[in-house]
């Protein structure tokens, strides 16, 4: 199995440094990241096509193609695919460590 592949969808890592990483994240239909944080890094996402609902710190707000959230180190935050075709997005991070171990789950679709 892909290690990128998620219950979610997938993820491709475009560029990975000791003071970023970009992946561009494909959500399903009617799936939905973890309500999570992170201790070490921000994100900023781009919405590239589809129709995402995001919360970020307990506000919902919807996001198309060409619209960005900024996200800071230690704030709560989701995304979920509300369209009927994949979600697409460009995440940048930046921070001092970017592993998959940094995130605290809150909420979680997957019982991760």
């Amino acid at each position: 199995m892909d290690e990128n592949v998620r219950p979610w969808g997938h993820y491709e890592i475009l560029s990975d440094a000791s003071d970023h990483k970009v992946k561009t994240i494909y959500v399903n239909p009617a799936s939905r990241l973890s309500y999570q944080r992170h201790k070490c890094r921000a994100e900023h996402w781009f919405i590239v096509s589809g129709k995402a609902k995001v919360t970020h710190n307990g506000i919902e707000k919807v996001l198309e193609a060409g619209s960005s959230i900024d996200i800071a180190i230690g704030d709560l935050h989701r995304i979920e695919n509300i369209g009927t075709t994949e979600l697409v997005f460009i995440e940048v991070q930046t921070g001092t460590y970017f592993g998959e171990d940094d995130i605290e789950r809150i909420e979680d679709d997957y019982s991760r």
